[in-house]
């Protein structure tokens, strides 16, 4: 099972570090809105899972640090691949981004 998802692009390891990221960051306002609550944890999820690699080539981090870093992305959610847009992202005139 965890060759077929290796295979389609999840990281489990880096899958649960985002979810108890996003889990730590709704907190109370769970019961409030199922809705909001899901697509929060589905983001942070994704957000870690697909960002953290990302993240770790452009800030050189190690890969062993890599379950820490998901951990925050699951944090920060979109909120955090928002902030990695705006800062290590540059727009190009013709629409690709380059990291600077």
């Amino acid at each position: 099972m965890k060759e077929l998802l290796h295979e389609i692009g999840i990281n489990v390891g880096i899958s649960v570090a985002g979810l108890f990221g996003s889990l730590l960051l709704i907190g109370k306002k769970a019961t409030v809105d199922l809705r909001t609550t899901f697509f929060s944890i589905i983001s942070g999820v994704a957000s870690a899972n697909y960002i953290t690699p990302i993240v770790l080539d452009i800030t050189r981090v190690d890969v062993k640090y890599q379950m820490s870093v998901g951990f925050i992305l699951g944090f920060l959610g979109l909120k955090g691949v928002e902030f990695i847009s705006n800062n290590f992202l540059k727009k190009t005139g013709n629409g690709n981004t380059d990291v600077d």
